[in-house]
């Protein structure tokens, strides 16, 4: 009987699992503090950033609230909330202030994301702006927004496992602080900018032309992570954003593990293996042209060769799809090209944003033969007529035909 009320347990844990998420990482809370009311590039960044991280928290495994009531955290525990965000603010009450101080100390996760840690007067607050972001006081700013070409320098963390050793941010506005955060035995910098960026900034009276500038770090006391972008480029006239601060695939790749890092989840979570899909009707490969690495590369029959630019993994998203990453760069995934719906749309190497366009479904048959449905059109992936090396592979109403029928392994 107790063999039967565990098993029993176990079943409707494994269902209490959202959808995509596997089934040993453990759900957490986030919660994010917010104003919105300051700054139009900040107030477009809060506007994009409460959607985008509600979506990343159905995708991998944790629940997401978003709140402007800052005294919420004059009590907060981190049973409550695994993990605290501070999208461009932070708080100003002494209330808050020092329950924020005592979440962190007992234990409490953290992000924050640029303006959250800006202060001219950092021993108003020392505990947070001296010890716990331990940077002092802002310096300067670049500007334009522009984005940078960061360089990872601890490839160790949960946070950076999954990185390049250089990759280019999305736009953001930069800061510098007055404190050398090299000498601070506590702090860990993850990513600082590479000197290819310079110079760093449009206006030539606000551009970073050499020096040292950390970009996310974390204090090894406390677990915590900050990272100084958050600011769209605008069209403050019109009060229009004019990027977006998840354009980069890397960037929030970054984001996501740190989240999970934070909220108790680990490392990611490990992903399927890579796999060759050959087309049933010409016996031909899905191939990445010229084992290509830019936006666009076009994805297209060819002879099976066995090399990596034909391995591809589905890594599951949500409600059943998966995105289909390649192994030459796993932040790329298949794509319909311009998020199109119509029969004989290319498919094409992307940055993955997290777009319909580029979630499949995989539906494998008792033959052992999948086909791919794209999750925005609901079309399959398709090889065209004929057997020819280099045909972009395009995705077509499904038919259940052999050009819309893989092997996968």
């Amino acid at each position: 009987m107790a063999r039967k009320l565990l098993a029993l347990l176990a079943l409707v844990a494994a269902t209490l699992v959202p959808a995509g998420v596997p089934a040993h990482a453990a759900p957490f809370k986030v919660l994010a503090f917010y104003n919105g009311t300051w700054d139009a590039a900040h107030i477009a960044f809060v506007n994009e950033a409460n959607p985008w991280l509600s979506r990343a928290g159905q995708e991998n495994g944790f629940t997401y609230e978003a709140t402007t009531d800052w005294n919420r955290l004059n009590n907060l525990t981190p049973a409550q909330a695994q993990v605290v965000v501070f999208l461009d603010d932070a708080p100003t009450g002494s209330a808050t202030r020092a329950g924020f101080q005592r979440y962190m100390e007992a234990g409490g996760g953290f992000f924050g994301f640029h303006v959250s840690a800006f202060t001219q007067n950092a021993n108003e607050w020392s505990w947070y702006h001296n010890t716990f972001l331990a940077k002092g006081n802002f310096v300067s700013n670049t500007w334009g927004p522009t984005t940078a070409v960061l360089k990872v320098e601890t490839r160790g963390h949960p946070s950076t496992a999954r990185l390049p050793e250089k990759f280019t941010s999305a736009v953001s506005e930069w800061y510098s602080w007055d404190r050398d955060l090299r000498q601070n035995s506590n702090i860990q910098v993850l990513a600082s900018v590479d000197p290819s960026s310079f110079p760093l900034g449009t206006d030539p009276n606000q551009q970073w032309r050499s020096g040292y500038y950390p970009i996310m770090w974390t204090n090894k006391n406390f677990k915590m992570v900050y990272a100084n972008f958050g600011h769209n480029a605008m069209d403050y006239a019109a009060n229009k954003p004019l990027s977006s601060t998840f354009a980069s695939a890397t960037q929030n790749t970054f984001l996501i593990d740190s989240l999970l890092w934070l909220g108790g989840g680990g490392t990611p979570p490990p992903q399927g293996e890579w796999k060759t899909a050959v087309n049933r009707g010409n016996g031909k490969c899905v191939d990445a042209k010229a084992a290509g690495l830019t936006n666009g590369t076009v994805i297209q029959q060819y002879a099976c060769n066995g090399t990596t630019a034909q391995n591809f993994r589905a890594v599951a998203t949500t409600d059943g799809y998966s995105r289909l990453e390649y192994r030459n760069d796993p932040l790329k995934v298949l794509d319909v090209t311009d998020v199109s719906v119509a029969d004989g749309a290319g498919i094409q190497l992307w940055d993955y944003t997290g777009g319909t366009n580029q979630q499949w479904r995989v539906t494998t048959g008792s033959d052992g033969y999948s086909t791919l449905t794209a999750r925005h059109s609901g079309k399959c992936l398709s090889a065209p007529a004929g057997s020819t090396d280099g045909v972009q592979l395009v995705q077509a109403t499904c038919t259940g035909s052999a050009a819309q029928s893989f092997r996968l392994g």
